[in-house]
């Protein structure tokens, strides 16, 4: 099952890229994240993981499995019978703006399950995120 959530925010890449891998301080920035903290490494790096609480959600710990400096970025959560992987997307616009490419995958019979169970939540959650990180960057509205 996949969710997909696409933004456009009046900044520059680099800019949103600043503040979206920041991923400890997301809670600054979105209601969705009540805390993120490296339990290996201390940055946004092949291998490093995070442990994130989320509200209403159980404590997961996520691993970077891809990331391409500047421009995205995938990890991945495991558990009995489920993975969950969530891309994280910057493209840069002819208009000099971001489009923010959000992606959440649930895979496996027990990640299909909960995928479709908390599939309104998770939108809610990816939407909250993208205005929380649009109202963070974006000059007054």
């Amino acid at each position: 099952m996949e969710i997909r959530h696409e933004s456009v925010i009046r900044v520059p890449v680099a800019a949103v890229w600043d503040v979206y891998a920041d991923v400890p301080h997301w809670p600054r920035w979105t209601r969705s994240v009540t805390s993120a903290e490296y339990v290996v490494g201390d940055s946004l790096a092949d291998g490093a993981r995070v442990r994130v609480r989320q509200p209403r959600l159980p404590v997961t710990t996520w691993e970077v499995t891809e990331i391409v400096p500047g421009r995205s970025w995938s990890w991945v959560a495991r558990s009995p019978g489920s993975r969950t992987t969530a891309s994280h997307e910057l493209r840069p616009r002819a208009d000099g703006h971001t489009d923010v490419v959000q992606t959440i995958v649930h895979e496996g019979w027990a990640g299909n399950l909960v995928g479709r169970l908390l599939a309104s939540q998770t939108r809610r959650y990816l939407a909250m995120e993208a205005e929380g990180l649009a109202a963070a960057l974006e000059p007054a509205r």
